[in-house]
């Protein structure tokens, strides 16, 4: 689906908006006092400075129904916001960084209802608390997407379906996930339902930034089928269209596409033919679901979705009007179970299933799930961006509900993550791979390299392993309370790299100590978009985390240009602290 990017070059999209919005080029909070967001002249960004008094909310001059919003946004320490679906329904902003276990008024949440006849603590209601806390420190970009079902009304106004909240997703995690709305939430504009309402940002409470607001509106009606015959084969395959010779099994005319037109549980093909009548023009995407088998979806003659196994997908134009479709099943795995699915997607129109929902044969596997209740110690495989696998990784979990992979290879940390500790389900599921993930929102930390390097000068090249550095890892050892400190030789010294977890889980505290000085030794800290922001602080890959030097001994960190990115790396002698913060 294209989404509608909402511009940012002013406040034109928005219903006369008041004096504490405006739109900047760059905003930055401050992560130690509260309520504190600053500027830089430009567009692109939308800021929320509600000052003293006189703050009023945003309002879009559009009004949606059925509609998917995904946007980024940065919170103020201690600031309070939040995003009215319709206007009338909230999901709620809020700096709840650290916040261990949330509540629907946190970050992510659902807001309450309210009754003011009801007693005293007992006024707020209904309210959906996000699964986990996947927020991000303040100043850090957060990205959020948020799919909305708008209440349902019968032709005489009466409402027939409650407003549902599909999913939420927040940072990378599903937060939200089907929640039926039975009506407005606390500080809605009107508690009247409707199928259509502005989206709301809500001004009067505390600074908030936006961007990349994108916003896709399902208002058309979905395609459908009619005229459905079928044809069921003993066997037969679809691309040889050997099937032509057989004489089917059954055949007839049907209400919807499903397999159970056919008796047989294995080697047989299905075909099924008829129209699609389409009411928009655009491009349309159907996925195509064929367990244990093959198919294909064609329109007036032309793949839509090409020949597949087990499932695929496809995109063609379509003009309004009845097309002919031909659809073919061929099942030949005797263990999988028929199933039969197709869905599309158009111009104004979400995910729709054409056919019964017995779309799937694949038994669900329950996910094996590992909790960090105390500090938890599991090696496994890891898999970052760009197909990188660490081999030699350890996962720390811990009670705070922060953890990270330490790479015994690299000597670095390369991934952390806020929330549940791990999914094990790759590596101990059926023969496993070898390879566990985050259960998290993650924030990966980089292309993984030898975390100390020797250079002649602070612009030589830093290398990509460790040849040549005499690099030999020594393990951890657990301190009383199970937290590892690792170790590892290199350039002729040993080292020490003790991590522990700040108050209220909200970063990493680094101690890298070494048992003896030894010239040119550089210590790389981060890569990727590096913004200085003072006192030691840096912003890291467009704020999406941050570096903190706490004790450099005096040397001061370095940010230099390699190889079309930023670098961040420090001199060490004999004891660097530092912290990851997210």
């Amino acid at each position: 689906m294209a989404q509608n990017a909402v511009p940012l070059n002013d406040l034109s999209f928005f219903d006369n908006p008041s004096s504490n919005w405006k739109v900047a080029a760059n905003a930055q909070a401050d992560i130690t006092q509260d309520e504190v967001l600053t500027t830089k002249d430009g567009n692109g960004i939308l800021v929320n400075l509600p000052g003293k008094k006189g703050a009023k909310d945003l309002f879009t001059k559009a009004v949606y129904g059925d509609a998917d919003l995904e946007l980024d946004y940065m919170m103020a320490k201690g600031s309070n916001s939040g995003i009215y679906l319709q206007g009338r329904y909230e999901i709620q902003l809020l700096d709840s960084w650290g916040t261990l276990n949330p509540k629907s008024g946190d970050n992510g949440g659902i807001y309450e209802r309210w009754d003011d006849s009801k007693p005293e603590g007992q006024q707020g209601y209904d309210g959906h608390a996000p699964r986990q806390n996947a927020s991000r420190a303040p100043g850090l970009w957060q990205h959020m997407k948020i799919s909305f079902q708008a209440p349902r009304f019968d032709a005489n106004g009466q409402k027939i379906s409650n407003a549902k909240v599909l999913y939420v997703w927040l940072n990378g995690v599903l937060i939200q996930d089907n929640v039926e709305l039975a009506g407005p939430t606390r500080g809605a504009f009107d508690n009247k339902e409707a199928a259509t309402g502005p989206l709301r940002l809500q001004g009067d409470h505390g600074p908030v930034a936006f961007r990349n607001i994108r916003i896709t509106n399902y208002d058309k009606p979905h395609p459908t089928l009619s005229n459905l015959k079928y044809w069921v084969y003993k066997g037969g395959e679809i691309a040889s269209d050997s099937y032509k010779k057989l004489k089917p099994e059954s055949e007839g005319t049907s209400p919807v596409l499903s397999s159970n037109q056919s008796k047989l549980n294995n080697d047989f093909l299905i075909r099924y033919t008829g129209n699609i009548q389409i009411k928009e023009a655009g491009e349309y995407a159907f996925k195509l679901n064929v367990p244990g088998g093959k198919g294909i979806f064609r329109i007036d003659g032309s793949d839509a979705v090409a020949l597949t196994e087990n499932r695929g997908e496809g995109k063609i134009q379509l003009q309004p009007g009845d097309h002919p479709f031909e659809l073919f099943y061929s099942k030949i795995v005797d263990w999988a179970k028929p199933a039969l699915g197709l869905t599309v997607a158009g111009p104004g129109v979400r995910e729709y299933l054409l056919s019964d929902a017995n779309v799937s044969n694949n038994d669900p596997v329950d996910p094996i799930l590992i909790n960090a209740t105390s500090n938890t110690i599991l090696r496994s495989f890891s898999d970052l961006p760009g197909g990188i696998r660490v081999t030699h990784g350890v996962n720390v979990g811990s009670p705070e509900l922060l953890h990270y992979t330490y790479d015994l290879d690299k000597g670095m940390i390369v991934e952390i993550w806020r929330g549940g500790f791990l999914d094990a389900t790759p590596m101990w599921h059926d023969r496993g791979d070898g390879s566990s993930r985050p259960a998290g929102s993650v924030q990966y930390l980089g292309k993984p390299v030898p975390a100390i390097e020797k250079l002649s000068d602070a612009n030589a090249a830093w290398a990509l392993d460790t040849v040549g550095t005499g690099y030999r890892p020594k393990g951890y050892v657990l301190n009383a309370d199970d937290v590892p400190a690792f170790k590892y030789n290199i350039y002729g010294t040993s080292v020490t790299d003790a991590s522990s977890i700040m108050d209220k889980g909200q970063g990493i505290h680094r101690e890298i100590t070494l048992a003896n000085a030894v010239d040119g030794l550089f210590y790389h800290l981060a890569s990727g978009n590096i913004e200085a922001l003072g006192n030691g602080l840096y912003a890291i890959d467009d704020k999406s985390y941050y570096i903190r030097v706490d004790d450099a001994a005096g040397a001061k960190a370095v940010v230099r240009d390699a190889g079309g990115k930023q670098e961040l790396i420090i001199p060490i002698q004999k004891k660097l602290t530092y912290s990851i913060i997210f």
